[in-house]
């Protein structure tokens, strides 16, 4: 395959990352009319978004433990395949129970097993430009966010209800994955190492169970992955809600169209994210390599200054103002999230990354599953009020997040930190 086949691999997940989020975002964005035709209340809708998130938090672990024994390039591909089905499926639905099922278990489950495979095998390929590979990897995410809610305004029009949008997104996914088959290669099949591990035997099965509880030993007992799994948590809790309500929260407090809402939320927002992630790449790997804690610091800073974006979504005046908020959050999000996944690489040894990054995935995901349903409670019984309200409790656990980073820079980054 030959050295360059790294960005050949980075570019195939980015693709694949772009429809991971892309459909992520999809049912937040079509709130409105789901709830019309179904006629569903807002506490059903915040139900359907944490039983997805808590299906994702639940299952990341096995699929981390899996992304460090088998072959991540399969792991991957059914992954994408099985999501994609299941996304396809979602526009068949006639209910709620249909919508958690879809929607909630089964495509939330097969999304679970892309990302632990996926930055493992990235961060396997990539050592001196990690940061910038795991960026370019990231801002799919954001392309996915960024042009979903103008993607989803033109198949409104298009097809005039919500159903096609699952079927054509689906569709999509699933034709990505059969290229997968012949087009991603394993680390080892790419560089021609031999596997550290046997496939088979007694001694196989010996060493898989001694690996898996060294990483949950690496993991658990390691202050440092905790901390960042602090601020990793505070993120997501935020995202989580933004991405399930903000659509529906500025549509209805400005009186918007559901995709002049969901175009601006998603555009804006995610526009100065992709900026501000690659921005923030590039200076990272300049210069932690003199200063091994920079990504910290730039972390915590970004979430102490992202707190009161949070707040000023939910107490915006106008909608110049509110566009103005998701985008000064965007900016911060971003320049924590080019180190999110690097912060916990730092401290954790190689052949634990895959199950440490599904640890870490399913505590911020099953904590901050919790978001949607808080803000659909308080729609319901506060209606707009609700979700100003909710938006602030946003901003207060950023500042928690931003304590959890800062106690890792000042008091255990040091010694934790593993030497590469």
């Amino acid at each position: 395959m030959g050295k360059n086949y790294k960005w050949v691999m980075l570019a195939l997940l980015a693709c694949a990352f772009f429809f991971h989020q892309a459909d992520r975002v999809l049912f937040g964005l079509l709130t409105i009319p789901i709830q019309d035709e179904l006629h569903l209340t807002d506490l059903q809708i915040g139900f359907v978004n944490t039983s997805l998130f808590c299906t994702l938090a639940v299952t990341t672990p096995l699929a981390g433990f899996l992304g460090d024994r088998f072959s991540r390039k399969w792991i991957i591909t059914a992954s994408l395949v099985f999501w994609s089905l299941m996304t396809a499926c979602t526009g068949l639905v006639g209910g709620v129970c249909g919508l958690v099922f879809f929607r909630s278990i089964a495509t939330g489950g097969g999304e679970s097993f892309y990302v632990p495979s996926a930055y493992a095998l990235i961060a396997s390929h990539h050592k001196e430009t990690r940061s910038v590979a795991l960026s370019i990897h990231q801002s799919a995410l954001y392309c996915g966010l960024m042009f979903s809610g103008a993607l989803v305004a033109w198949a409104l029009k298009a097809f005039g209800g919500w159903r096609p949008v699952f079927f054509t997104f689906g569709g999509l996914g699933f034709l990505l994955g059969v290229v997968f088959v012949w087009a991603l290669k394993d680390w080892r099949d790419a560089t021609g190492e031999t596997p550290v591990v046997p496939v088979n035997g007694q001694d196989a099965h010996k060493r898989a169970g001694r690996s898996f509880s060294q990483s949950l030993r690496a993991y658990f007992c390691n202050p440092s992955a905790l901390l960042a799994s602090g601020g990793f948590f505070a993120i997501v809790f935020a995202n989580n809600a933004y991405l399930s309500w903000a659509p529906k929260f500025i549509a209805r407090k400005f009186d918007l169209s559901v995709g002049a809402a969901g175009n601006g939320t998603m555009l804006y927002h995610h526009l100065a994210a992709f900026a501000a992630i690659m921005l923030g790449a590039f200076l990272t790997d300049a210069m932690v390599k003199r200063r091994p804690r920079f990504r910290l610091g730039l972390q915590a800073v970004s979430m102490l200054l992202g707190a009161p974006t949070l707040v000023l979504i939910g107490l915006s005046p106008s909608v110049a103002c509110v566009w103005a908020a998701v985008a000064a959050y965007g900016v911060f999000r971003g320049l924590f999230e080019v180190n999110a996944h690097a912060s916990l690489f730092d401290v954790v040894p190689s052949e634990h990354r895959s199950t440490c990054e599904g640890l870490m995935t399913m505590i911020a995901f099953l904590l901050g599953s919790l978001s949607p349903l808080m803000i659909g409670a308080l729609s319901d019984k506060f209606g707009v009020r609700g979700f100003e309200i909710g938006f602030s409790i946003l901003g207060g656990g950023y500042l928690l997040g931003a304590a959890a980073i800062a106690a890792s820079f000042f008091w255990t980054f040091r010694k934790d930190r593993v030497q590469e």
